[in-house]
């Protein structure tokens, strides 16, 4: 039997680093938990078509710092800043404390695992054939440099009466390597015939370890064992001084 793993999950604490930072005492934890997933449902909800990749939370004493990662900033702030301004205050009358929103724009949209689940979901929602989209998909995430991309639909596809599995892949996604940099997404499609779950996994290289450190006072002797105590010290033998040298014969002699 097959043991999956969430791919990035995998890599936490490695080369991943955690969507959510904050520590919460033990009678806390569960009610800021809940208010991160309020959190994360209500921007996505009303920021759909934005292009959303993910949400990063951090929380200090009465103040949470959001951070929402995107493809298209401009839907994200709205005219001068009226949208996430809105946001804002939105989010801040929801957990009652300060909230302050930063926007970070993604450059590549194209190897963005999470973006590809979603393009993929969308066109299956507007009734793209779905050979079509995974092909596409695929095609554009190699031109724009990723090294390997796999993606997997599952459901009625195709409005038929069994649900299958169907994929589409290039190159490699070595996803048992901890050093290879493997982005994950998934979505959802909503169709008139029953939902269909989209999946997609791009690598994009490895991520070098850091340079070990070598110390410069490093001693170069070996230490000498250290001695027992009580135990008696035997002085250390003279060195014998060398034999001095035998005088050449002299010739004819």
């Amino acid at each position: 039997m097959g043991h999956k793993t969430h791919p990035i999950g995998f890599r936490l604490g490695i080369i991943k680093q955690w969507n959510a930072k904050w520590y919460g005492s033990d009678r806390a934890y569960k009610d800021l938990v809940k208010e991160d997933l309020t959190i994360r449902s209500a921007i996505r909800a009303r920021l759909r078509d934005a292009a959303i990749s993910r949400i990063e939370i951090e929380r200090s004493t009465s103040q949470v710092t959001v951070t929402i990662h995107t493809a298209k900033p401009g839907v994200v702030i709205g005219k001068g800043g009226s949208k996430v301004e809105e946001l804002r205050q939105r989010l801040g009358k929801t957990t009652g404390k300060v909230v302050k929103v930063n926007i970070f724009e993604i450059r590549y949209p194209e190897v963005d695992a999470m973006l590809i689940a979603e393009s993929i979901a969308q066109q299956l929602e507007r009734r793209v054939s779905f050979r079509k989209a995974l092909k596409q998909s695929v095609q554009r995430a190699m031109k724009s440099g990723a090294k390997g991309v796999r993606v997997m639909v599952s459901g009625r596809l195709g409005g038929s009466e069994m649900s299958r599995r169907e994929w589409e892949r290039e190159g490699r996604v070595p996803l048992h390597t901890l050093r290879a940099d493997i982005d994950f997404g998934r979505a959802i499609a909503r169709t008139t015939y029953g939902t269909i779950g989209a999946k997609a996994w791009v690598y994009r290289g490895d991520v070098a370890p850091p340079p070990r450190a070598v110390a410069t006072n490093a001693p170069t002797a070996r230490p000498a064992a250290p001695v027992a105590p009580g135990a008696p010290v035997v002085p250390a033998a003279p060195a014998t001084p060398a034999a001095p040298a035998t005088p050449a014969a002299v010739a004819g002699s």
